[in-house]
């Protein structure tokens, strides 16, 4: 995949090779680093052939469940360095100033969907599959200060993720 490092495309295989209860920790923790670290996709954790003796829909339910849970853990860190960095006057400066203006699109659009649809705005920024979440999760943690609902509305946001990325491909799979 050209653009993509490669210790991203390692982590991917790692995930999508993992089994078992180890593999739900892999999944849990990599879950846990794209809500703030890795540029991945987190739809990767579908492709885990993880088996934990439940029914093929029970283990799929339940990877589900623990990248989710994965994700609302990153995603309060990510909210917690957001909270420290809304106070740091060179980091956000540094940050207007970077080539892509990352802080000013995703102040932009995450605003706008914080004043219209407040927490679940944000759980529906996060339900889109193959967006890049990390921004979204960013931008909400520089403008909330509320972390309980900050993780539910990401946990929320995440298992959506999955749900409609599953829903899109049994789709695709009904029509071919």
């Amino acid at each position: 995949m050209l653009g993509v490092p490669l210790a991203v495309l390692s982590v991917e295989a790692v995930v999508e090779s993992a089994t078992g209860w180890p593999g739900m920790g892999v999944v849990f923790g990599y879950s846990f680093l794209i809500a703030f670290a890795l540029p991945g996709p987190s739809e990767v954790v579908l492709a885990a052939p993880i088996d934990i003796g439940l029914s093929s829909t029970g283990n799929l339910a339940s990877i589900m469940l623990v990248s989710a849970a994965g994700k609302a853990a990153g995603s309060v860190f990510a909210f917690h360095i957001g909270q420290e960095v809304k106070s740091s006057g060179p980091v956000v400066r540094w940050l207007r100033r970077s080539r892509w203006n990352v802080l000013e699109w995703s102040e932009n659009r995450s605003v706008e969907l914080a004043k219209r649809f407040g927490h679940a705005g944000l759980a529906v920024a996060l339900s889109v599959p193959f967006f890049p979440d990390t921004i979204s999760i960013y931008a909400f943690a520089v403008l909330e200060e509320d972390y309980p609902r900050f993780a539910l509305a990401t946990f929320v946001g995440s298992l959506g993720r999955l749900v409609v990325t599953i829903g899109v491909f049994s789709g695709l799979a009904a029509v071919f």
